[in-house]
């Protein structure tokens, strides 16, 4: 494939002319509003607006599927859902949650902003960006795309988000249901990969002059690391899931116990990417509030190069605790023991990220606004998962708590209290930097104080109801065990939470149209992203910054005479050599994820066993794998094709040669 990075002009020779096009080669869309523009954008501002967009209504979709899980159990002998009902439900709420809500907001914000924060025009490969995107929303259609089809043969997912083997197999699951399970996720994981080698490529090639990797924001770095925890994590479960669709599809005995295969094995490979997971939910959380609490405490990081490396540690041990989440398998003592120390060590660095954030608040002069309430409340939401995930390094107890509702609460207090708290809070703070306008504090602290305290009112009471023996994944229970109370409670916690995040997003909408505008650094902040004007423009920079201090819009701010001279003479300098160069959008990495789509429904539905029909299906899969070729191949032809944009002093647009190409 033909070199895509076309960002910045500095990747051409200073004495080169602009790209040349190939006329009548290749159609190039040159609409700049529409559908067609976002169809067809290279931009990491609209992919990273998409991204979070898609990220929102799953995330509410999710939503929706707890809440009809919390009304099944709201009282005894519950008759909301059937039992098959019930693991439909909470597999696709799990399934929906981790890798179509959290994963792709945290994408949102990778995209958004860490180019911004380095100083960047675009990522190191814009068209990789969107194909990135688009395979993301293929992923989720083929996931969720048995919800509409006859339930009998098809369905949606409904063997747990875990797929344990050889629950999964067709002996048990004959339907098609778990195939778009398998489909999806492979989807899933090939866009996460894509973007992850460009984010890694963008944050080592293109960061700014004098932006060393130990003044980086906190924030990107935990993107790099997040990026190199999916690339290493994402082929075990992707070898997982091949042998799991070929047992299903031909007969094959990976995990068939009759056969000679190995149940446990499935367990090992998922939680080998499951473990690193968690991380990759919560190293961009780690971030966010990195960069809120320094903002709004009116001080540097406290511990800043110790924030990073305990960033990198908890990345590294994430690969060597996966087996204690199978304490209760029979492994033997030794590796239980050994997983046991090591699930034990991983508390450490991230306890020290703890005290630091303490560090960095402590003696500021701290400004309460909506972004640093929820990044408090992710402080402590997350020490509290904290708490009874140490509890859970230690086996004797792992094995009492194992497939109870303590479980629930654990991970729900990590990933809702943790991730969803930070990334509400990373809404918030970015907002007026992504839309020019500002959140009304009150109705801000209001949807945060409806969903803090819905929030504990839900999963609190899970820890005793994992306690007095209430397992997972059990669709109803008997009055006389104890458990009416505690599913009272967390239910009704669960509608106050859901009413709380409804606020919050009625608020968000309201202000997208109707806010307050505000002018640029609303908050007083420190990183580059907040030297720009708001929106930002397509461009960026009108002359990338050269980067004098960690804090470097602050010491921007206070060193603007050094600051504008260096401006004026590098903005001489690319006027000098064409302009800004930018990426010319592109409509071929579409091309290329619908042919993956495509491919993803042939596989789904192909049977080996000799059927009306079989030939179409395989029809089907090898015209989306020509589609696939087709969008592959004029996408490498467009190679460095971009257009220059000239600017005045003030950023205004004088003219671009959009059209020459």
């Amino acid at each position: 494939m033909a070199h895509d990075t076309t960002a910045k002009s500095e990747f051409l020779p200073k004495d080169s002319p602009a790209p040349a096009a190939r006329p009548g080669l290749l159609w190039r869309p040159t609409a700049k509003t529409g559908l067609m523009s976002w169809l067809t954008t290279v931009d990491h501002k609209k992919i990273g607006f998409l991204y979070g967009v898609f990220a929102l209504f799953f995330f509410l979709v999710g939503g929706v599927e707890a809440l009809l899980i919390r009304a099944q159990l709201m009282f005894p002998n519950g008759d909301v859902l059937t039992a098959q009902q019930y693991n439909t439900m909470f597999t696709m709420h799990g399934t929906t949650m981790i890798f179509l809500a959290v994963m792709p907001l945290s994408a949102a914000f990778f995209n958004f902003i860490m180019p911004l924060q380095i100083g960047a025009r675009d990522v190191a490969f814009p068209r990789l960006n969107a194909f990135s995107l688009w395979t993301f929303v293929a992923g989720a259609i083929i996931l969720n795309i048995g919800w509409f089809l006859p339930a009998d043969t098809h369905g949606a997912p409904d063997g747990g988000w875990f797929g344990y083997a050889p629950l999964t197999s067709k002996t048990f699951i004959p339907k098609h249901s778990i195939d778009y399970w398998v489909m999806g996720l492979q989807l899933l994981g090939v866009a996460s990969i894509a973007a992850s080698l460009n984010f890694i490529v963008t944050i080592i090639n293109m960061r700014a002059p004098g932006m060393t990797m130990m003044r980086l924001p906190v924030f990107t770095w935990m993107t790099l690391i997040t990026a190199f925890l999916l690339i290493l994590s994402f082929p075990a479960i992707t070898i997982a899931l091949v042998e799991l669709m070929m047992d299903r599809q031909f007969g094959t005995n990976f995990f068939e116990v009759s056969g000679g295969g190995m149940p446990i094995l499935w367990q090992h490979l998922f939680w080998v990417f499951g473990h690193p997971e968690v991380y990759i939910l919560i190293l961009p959380a780690m971030g966010i509030v990195s960069e809120i609490l320094p903002t709004f405490s009116r001080k540097p990081l406290y511990g800043y190069p110790i924030v990073v490396f305990s960033g990198a540690c908890i990345g590294f041990l994430g690969f060597a605790v996966w087996s204690h989440h199978m304490f209760t398998t029979g492994m033997g003592a030794v590796a239980t023991a050994a997983f046991s120390l090591l699930t034990m060590c991983i508390a450490v660095p991230t306890g020290v990220k703890m005290f630091n954030w303490i560090g960095t608040l402590w003696g500021g002069h701290l400004m309460m606004r909506t972004p640093m309430m929820f990044a408090l409340g992710f402080l402590w939401m997350f020490m509290i998962g904290g708490f009874s995930g140490v509890m859970h390094s230690a086996a004797p107890a792992d094995a009492q708590q194992q497939d109870s509702y303590f479980v629930i609460a654990h991970f729900h207090y990590v990933l809702i209290g943790g991730s969803i708290f930070a990334l509400l809070a990373g809404i918030h703070y970015w907002f007026p930097l992504m839309f020019g306008r500002k959140v009304s504090e009150f109705w801000g602290k209001l949807s945060f104080w409806i969903i803090f305290i819905g929030f504990n009112v839900t999963f609190f009471p899970m820890h005793f109801l994992g306690l007095n023996g209430m397992p997972r994944r059990t669709f109803t229970y008997d009055p006389n065990l104890g458990w009416n109370t505690g599913n009272l409670v967390a239910t009704l916690g669960a509608f106050m939470l859901g009413i709380g995040i409804a606020i919050y997003f009625a608020v968000m909408i309201y202000t997208y149209f109707k806010g307050e505008k505000v002018g640029r650094d609303p908050w007083d902040a420190r990183t580059l992203e907040w030297s720009i004007p708001n929106p930002p423009p397509e461009y960026n920079f009108r002359v990338i910054p050269t980067v004098h201090a960690r804090d470097a819009f602050w010491y921007e701010k206070h060193h603007q005479e050094e600051i504008a001279k260096e401006t004026a003479e590098h903005a001489k300098d690319d006027e000098a050599h064409g302009g800004i160069h930018m990426p010319d959008q592109s409509i071929w990495p579409l091309v290329a994820s619908v042919g993956l789509l495509i491919v993803g429904f042939g596989v789904t539905y192909f049977d080996s066993n000799p059927a009306p029909g079989i030939h179409a299906k395989l029809g089907t899969t090898l015209a989306g794998f020509a589609v696939v070729l087709v969008g592959i191949y004029f996408w490498s032809l467009e190679g460095n094709a971009g257009y220059h944009i000239h600017v005045d002093d003030k950023g205004n647009v004088l003219s671009d040669d959009h059209a020459k190409h």
